[in-house]
């Protein structure tokens, strides 16, 4: 297929690479440039502009956040304004159910068909072509980009016709895992302080009762403080919780245990986390239990 893809990051780069090794003809654009060498050199063609990577029959969007995608799919020279009629945008960005929802209005009056197609796993993950990709928009749409799926995931799951829907899912599922990282971290402090040993620890419980990934990930992580580098910055965290609260307030949800995460992201970012990896809020406990690690 040919395609374009937007947004060259640390997931960006990697599911692009999959794509040209998948045998589909690639047009890459970042917005911040020197980040295309090496998929040049894959076989991937380089966009000067936004236009030039929506000649395609599709192109696909991997961005930070609702500002960027807003700034790349919206504005007057963007995706939108640039993309044939019939074509296809993929956006597997974790955004906001409001912008999906004016993304697909959008779309659908320019006469180009959309797919919200956020994934859950790492930069690792996205390496190996491993990722888990939920999908939501109209089935004759989602069905035609399941070639490009395949190149990027072991999974593809389908969570219904309008595609804010697979924004919610992914937004709900980024609240679980940062949930499961202040329970982690909570737990370690506790028998840290107590001297038992954190990585024997998170050793027993995820190879038994937690036999997890995500577990497996940010026990670990937690457990020898390492932060660095991040494989999902700390900032995108706190962005995922509070697009899932004001999501909540939308519908009337009340999310407590989401408000405690909000604020736990928020005091990991005024302590300067800004560059540590989401899973440095799981070290919080520690510091307020007075353990000096």
């Amino acid at each position: 297929m040919k395609l374009g893809f937007l947004g060259l990051g640390h997931m960006g780069s990697r599911m692009a690479a999959n794509l040209v090794r998948a045998g589909h003809d690639v047009t890459v654009f970042n917005r911040s440039p020197g980040r295309s060498g090496s998929l040049i050199a894959l076989g991937a063609h380089e966009a000067k502009t936004i236009a030039d990577a929506c000649r395609g029959e599709a192109v696909i969007t991997m961005l930070a956040d609702d500002t960027a995608a807003s700034d790349i799919v919206l504005a007057h020279d963007g995706l939108i304004a640039s993309l044939p009629k019939g074509a296809i945008h993929i956006s597997m960005s974790s955004i906001s159910v409001a912008l999906s929802e004016h993304l697909a209005q959008t779309h659908a009056h320019a006469g180009q068909r959309y797919v919200a197609a956020p994934v859950f796993g790492r930069p690792d993950m996205a390496a190996s072509a491993t990722l888990f990709i939920v999908t939501a928009g109209d089935p004759g749409t989602v069905d035609a980009c399941r070639p490009l799926f395949n190149a990027l995931g072991q999974k593809t799951l389908s969570i219904g016709t309008q595609p804010w829907a697979a924004n919610l899912v992914k937004l709900s599922g980024n609240f679980l895992q940062a949930a499961a990282i202040e329970a982690l971290g909570e737990a370690i402090a506790l028998i840290g302080k107590a001297g038992i040993d954190r990585r024997a620890y998170v050793e027993l419980l995820t190879s038994t009762v937690f036999n997890l990934p995500s577990y497996k990930t940010y026990g670990g992580l937690i457990a020898q403080d390492k932060f660095e580098p991040a494989a999902f910055a700390a900032p995108l965290g706190y962005k995922d919780i509070r697009l899932a609260l004001a999501a909540a307030e939308s519908l009337r949800v009340p999310m407590p245990l989401a408000s405690l995460l909000r604020d736990r992201f928020l005091r990991l970012l005024a302590q300067g986390g800004d560059n540590l990896d989401w899973a440095a809020i799981g070290g919080l406990a520690t510091q307020d239990a007075g353990d000096g690690r």
